[in-house]
């Protein structure tokens, strides 16, 4: 029997996500979690194959979950799921120790597909964020970050249309150090033309469509 856990705070999902998992033969969920400090330590306890756990929780976030599930070195695999289309959260839950992410709305699609990949250890990326995610995965290990503050800014002005040169003025830097805050951040990203950077901006909300 392969294990599963499932953490939400809404137990009207609970119920639903356990009902679509157990249809599936050899497939068990073995714990719920309705916050993530619980979600934690039924992982712990457990030591559940899959542990299916939602961004959005009380206590702490599904990526801070992953990360302590991978503090204890368990060999459980993680997918997060989440409302919110953000290659920003996927690149984080990424990092954290997750190998699956994919938004709510597509979780009936979707789901299986993924638990599937992920009992096998073969990650499940999907949205529009899949792009960003699969080019830090395939290079895993070579110091890609999500964007430090100061990156972050600049995409913003970026999409914004200012110039190497404004934004250098309106940061107070030199023209030379902006533009090496930009390539930092295009190399982290995996984009390589400032459409790329501004559908980013426009995409995690740095600014407005």
């Amino acid at each position: 029997m392969k294990r599963i856990l499932i953490a939400d705070d809404h137990e009207t999902v609970r119920s639903g996500l356990r009902a679509v998992l157990e249809g599936r033969p050899g497939w068990e969920v073995v714990a719920e979690a309705h916050d993530g400090s619980e979600a934690v330590a039924e992982a712990i306890e457990k030591r559940p194959d899959v542990a299916i756990v939602d961004y959005s929780m009380p206590l702490m976030t599904g990526v801070e979950v992953a990360r302590r599930i991978k503090e204890h070195r368990l060999a459980t695999e993680i997918l997060i799921f989440t409302m919110h289309d953000s290659n920003v959260l996927a690149l984080q839950a990424f990092q954290a120790g997750a190998r699956a992410f994919m938004l709510k709305s597509d979780a009936n699609k979707m789901l299986l597909a993924a638990v599937e990949s992920l009992i096998v250890h073969k990650p499940f990326y999907a949205g529009a964020f899949l792009s960003e995610v699969e080019g830090v995965a395939s290079r895993r290990g070579d110091g890609n970050q999500i964007l430090s503050p100061r990156e972050k800014t600049v995409v913003k002005l970026v999409a914004e249309g200012y110039s190497n040169k404004g934004m250098s003025s309106i940061l107070n830097l030199s023209i030379k150090t902006t533009e090496t805050h930009r390539a930092a951040a295009m190399r982290k990203l995996n984009i390589n033309s400032t459409a790329g950077l501004v559908r980013y901006a426009v995409r995690n909300k740095l600014v407005e469509a």
